[in-house]
């Protein structure tokens, strides 16, 4: 018997070790994103491009030699989820998460991430943020505040509009972007003639398209979601309201032109550069290895700049030869034209990206884009 405890004791120890072992050879990387939910189709492009990273990562020899675990946490794109979400990746060991496609979701996650300094990298364009300053944060797209300025220069000095409608939704990222769009218009000397609010997921906006077709505004501009700005493109058009329409970086989706219908010709889009004009040979490398692997292309350009998010991460662990996110954080907001998928990467001190392009679409017929500006 004294023997049987020994040999069981001993294949304990080394499963222990073998164990440790395994552990010490594999780090993991979150991402919080909408897998299912409105986004979904958002979520699952970072999510696919996240692994795609990490794939081609791991048949290199990993990260520091060690292999890279994707762990995924659903959060629908909602804030109550996205705090649970925080709770759980912290808890499952990640030292980096990438992360979430919304700004509300993306804050209610920053506290848990800076408490347990666990980097986070976000597509979230709101400016609120970048306040609270945390050094675990940063910023893979653009913020508002850049958006709105190249919009209202487009409609003031471009096109001219005399009647500018602004609309939002009551989210942190739309209302932002509605606020600092309608504040950039007004700097320029530009008219907004109605500042306007809707409840994201109502489905029928007839009773506010009526009140502003009363106003005869030369563009409606929203600055929600695509969920939300195709079915209010269909119902402008249905109400025969003959003004140019507008959207802002988060209508750019394909399912914008499945809720427009057949109305969504015509529609104007303002966002970062579409994925397959991109001039980078990173983005050729990695949007043909994309499809290659998905057989299709990414949603759209909210996968690229989270990819990039992912590979800067990457790129600060391989310079500070460490894991240590302070150290890696530390590095990467000194980072100066790392060369990204979509375009050179920059981080300010405060975790911003900077550098913001942005460029003008116009929906064709046949739903291809045709570039304007």
């Amino acid at each position: 018997m004294i023997k049987i405890s020994k040999l069981a004791s001993a294949i304990a120890l080394s499963a222990i070790v073998a164990s440790s072992s395994l552990l010490a050879d594999t780090v993991k990387i979150g991402v919080q994103a909408p897998i299912t939910g409105k986004y979904a189709n958002e979520g699952q492009g970072i999510e696919q491009f996240v692994k795609l990273i990490v794939k081609e990562k791991n048949e290199q020899g990993g990260l520091l030699g060690k292999k890279i675990e994707v762990v995924t946490c659903d959060d629908e794109a909602k804030a109550q989820k996205a705090a649970v979400c925080a709770k759980k990746l912290v808890n499952a060991g990640v030292f980096a998460v990438i992360g979430s496609y919304t700004s509300g979701a993306t804050e209610a996650a920053q506290t848990t991430y800076y408490r347990n300094k666990v980097l986070q990298t976000s597509d979230g364009t709101s400016d609120s943020l970048i306040k609270r300053k945390y050094w675990t944060f940063f910023r893979n797209s653009f913020p508002n505040s850049a958006q709105s300025d190249f919009t209202a220069d487009y409609f003031v000095n471009v096109k001219k509009y005399k009647k500018i409608v602004v609309l939002s939704d009551y989210s942190s990222y739309s209302e932002g972007l509605g606020d600092a769009t309608e504040k950039s218009i007004k700097k320029i000397g530009g008219n907004v003639i109605f500042r306007g609010k809707i409840k994201s997921g109502t489905q029928n906006f007839t009773a506010m398209l009526t009140k502003i077709k009363a106003m005869k505004p030369d563009v409606i501009y929203y600055s929600g979601y695509y969920t939300d700005g195709g079915l209010l493109r269909s119902q402008q058009k249905q109400l025969g309201i003959d003004a140019d329409f507008v959207g802002g970086d988060s209508n750019d989706n394909p399912d914008f032109l499945k809720l427009a219908g057949s109305a969504a010709e015509g529609t104007v889009l303002i966002n970062f550069p579409t994925p397959d004009i991109l001039p980078y040979k990173e983005a050729k490398k990695y949007l043909t290895a994309y499809e290659d692997t998905y057989n299709m292309k990414p949603p759209s350009i909210w996968a690229v700049v989270n990819a990039d998010g992912l590979r800067a991460i990457m790129h600060g662990v391989e310079e500070t030869k460490s894991f240590d996110t302070k150290k890696i954080s530390d590095y990467l907001h000194t980072l100066k034209d790392f060369p990204g998928i979509t375009g050179p990467v920059t981080f300010r001190e405060d975790g911003e990206r900077i550098g913001a392009k942005f460029m003008v679409y116009k929906i064709q017929k046949d739903g291809s884009y045709k570039v304007m500006e």
